[in-house]
């Protein structure tokens, strides 16, 4: 069952391609990175896979990215793991959720938008950083 505003909520209801768009405003560095490209969420075994693909845009450098994450069951709901199998966080949506990474503080946020949209946001400070970070994903054509 899919439940949204702040429950968890089912990511197996994602699966399928995603386009997004992504911000990173990075108040350090005085500026705005902008990031685009396509997430695959797809069955692996009792686990949802998180594949990103896409293009950092920085001036006139285009740089490609990637990134895999899995989005595992656990108890009666469901947390983010790292490629490597680290944790990362709870997945919930509608609620903050956090990821300390050494001195780094992440605090972040998945807001369902309906069957076709939904967005991710980071805020993220620590000695040497202090950016927030926003994706917006679409339902991939």
């Amino acid at each position: 069952m899919d439940r949204h505003g702040g429950e968890v909520s089912d990511p197996r209801s994602l699966l399928g391609r995603w386009d997004f768009a992504r911000t990173i405003d990075d108040r350090i560095a005085g500026d705005t990175k902008t990031v685009d490209g396509s997430i695959t969420l797809s069955i692996d075994g009792e686990r949802v896979r998180w594949q990103e693909d896409g293009t950092l845009h920085l001036g006139a450098q285009d740089l490609p990215v990637t990134r895999t994450m899995f989005v595992e069951p656990r108890g009666d709901g469901w947390f983010v793991v790292f490629e490597d199998g680290h944790d990362f966080h709870p997945w919930t949506t509608g609620e903050q959720v956090q990821h300390l990474c050494g001195a780094d503080l992440y605090s972040g946020r998945i807001a369902l938008a309906g069957p076709e949209g939904w967005t991710v946001r980071w805020d993220v400070a620590g000695p040497s950083k202090d950016y927030t970070m926003t994706t917006r994903l679409t339902r991939g054509r």
